[in-house]
């Protein structure tokens, strides 16, 4: 049996030689070393707390940014032609006024009447990024933005082109709404 109080001895029976030996601490090197672990310890586990409560708020943060946008994209769908609606409430009233002072008013007063309508409803279209189809004549038929209801033989303009505008289209920022409805010419019967 070997004495606990010696030190480690290997193989060969030589002190200090083998590699799992562990150094001998002086009496008070043990304390201080402990008392150092310890406060490394309390630093590392307070900034593992620190980063912690960090990632948490940033969660919540992400939570609350989610729910704030979800929100606004409710609110954006539910309200999304306000404005609009707003620059067509005025065009409400006159038509409004004009039915109400119709038996009374002279035609002149009513055509002007209606001529001031149609003045707020392109100023509300407008303000909204409405725009008007109305294609010249001769011009070229354009399907994404035409609407042929006829075509017509003629040997005044050349085929495939627009003899006549029958109902205007409108365009919403540059996206058709509601195509131009056309007449186009063809070639003559032979």
């Amino acid at each position: 049996m070997s004495d606990p109080n010696s030190p480690t001895q290997s193989p060969a029976g030589r002190p200090g030689d083998d590699p799992e030996a562990t150094a001998v601490l002086p009496e008070g090197a043990y304390g201080a070393e402990l008392r150092s672990l310890e406060a490394a310890l309390a630093q590392a586990t307070a900034k593992a707390e620190e980063h912690y409560n960090q990632y948490v708020r940033a969660l919540a943060e992400l939570e609350n940014f989610r729910k704030r946008a979800a929100r606004d994209l409710e609110s954006a769908h539910r309200y999304a032609i306000e404005r609009f609606a707003q620059e067509l409430l005025p065009a409400l009233d006159s038509f409004e006024l004009a039915l109400a002072n119709a038996p009374t008013a002279q035609p002149a007063q009513l055509i002007a009447g209606q001529e001031a309508t149609l003045r707020l409803l392109q100023k509300a279209f407008e303000k909204a990024g409405i725009g008007e189809l109305e294609p010249a004549a001769g011009a070229a038929f354009n399907p994404n933005e035409h609407e042929a209801m006829v075509a017509q033989p003629t040997a005044a303009q050349a085929p495939g082109s627009v003899l006549s505008t029958v109902q205007k289209g409108y365009v919403l920022n540059g996206r058709v709404l509601r195509p131009a409805r056309v007449i186009v010419a063809r070639a003559p019967d032979a």
